[in-house]
């Protein structure tokens, strides 16, 4: 197996995966599909985990997609990114996108499949499907369209535009821009308010938003969580907080 793998650590209440190409820009292969996988069902599997941090190493690309040359092989397929994507978009706690550098393709996906992205100043964004001859994946698609609407989806896949950060944050892709000195710091000041918050409550509404923009919404599921959520000892311990004018201590029960 090779040494660049994507790397998980986990610190508290965060954890936090890296991906380690960045000679060639954080591209992910078949092997680091693999990895991902294994990394998020430890995430899923970690029980006081409450906050998933994705980023790259190196300061030019945060992800530039599956790569190329292995999907001009077969080793990649579309199929295997969409389903990494899926995972992604799906895990339980809410996920953090650092964009350590500019996105391309699926890394532009990655990105969208994570409940907030910061990224540096001079970053920018491109989905080159169509410069390439290839339809991008249906899931990514719809993907695209529920996150960031059908406009700004049809500028980057049909039209191969490309977005600088200024753009990125005014389209909502971005939910904030720092200097890359910075980027670590105010992830991190995210992830520790995120971690500090009533965990069923906050894994509970990330599904729901999610279920609700994709069209997906199990009705009976999400009274159940809501229900859930209004019976648990976190609701009453943060009820107990304000009353008493200190900091909650939710123990996600």
């Amino acid at each position: 197996m090779p040494g660049d793998l994507p790397q998980l650590s986990i610190d508290g209440h965060v954890a936090r995966i890296v991906l380690r190409r960045p000679d060639q820009h954080n591209a992910i292969e078949a092997h680091d599909v693999a990895r991902l996988h294994a990394h998020l069902a430890t995430v899923e599997a970690a029980p006081d985990v409450r906050v998933l941090v994705l980023t790259g190493s190196g300061q030019a690309t945060f992800c530039s997609g599956a790569s190329l040359h292995q999907i001009e092989s077969g080793e990649m397929t579309g199929s295997m990114f969409e389903q990494l994507a899926d995972a992604l978009a799906s895990v339980r706690v809410p996920s953090i996108c650092a964009l350590n550098g500019s996105a391309f393709g699926g890394g532009v996906e990655l990105a969208l499949c994570c409940d907030f992205r910061i990224g540096v100043e001079g970053s920018r964004i491109a989905v080159p499907a169509a410069r390439l001859g290839l339809c991008y994946p249906l899931g990514g698609i719809r993907r695209y369209v529920a996150a960031l609407g059908q406009g700004l989806a049809t500028r980057l896949l049909v039209g191969a535009e490309q977005l600088d950060d200024s753009e990125m944050l005014a389209a909502g892709f971005l939910h904030a821009r720092v200097p890359a000195q910075e980027l670590e710091p105010a992830t991190d000041e995210l992830a520790a308010r995120l971690a500090s918050l009533a965990p069923l409550a906050v894994q509970a509404m990330k599904r729901l938003v999610r279920d609700v923009a994709l069209g997906a919404l199990d009705h009976d599921a999400a009274a159940e969580m809501i229900a859930r959520c209004g019976a648990s000892e976190d609701f009453r311990e943060g009820v107990a907080a304000r009353r008493e004018g200190r900091p909650p201590v939710f123990r996600g029960l």
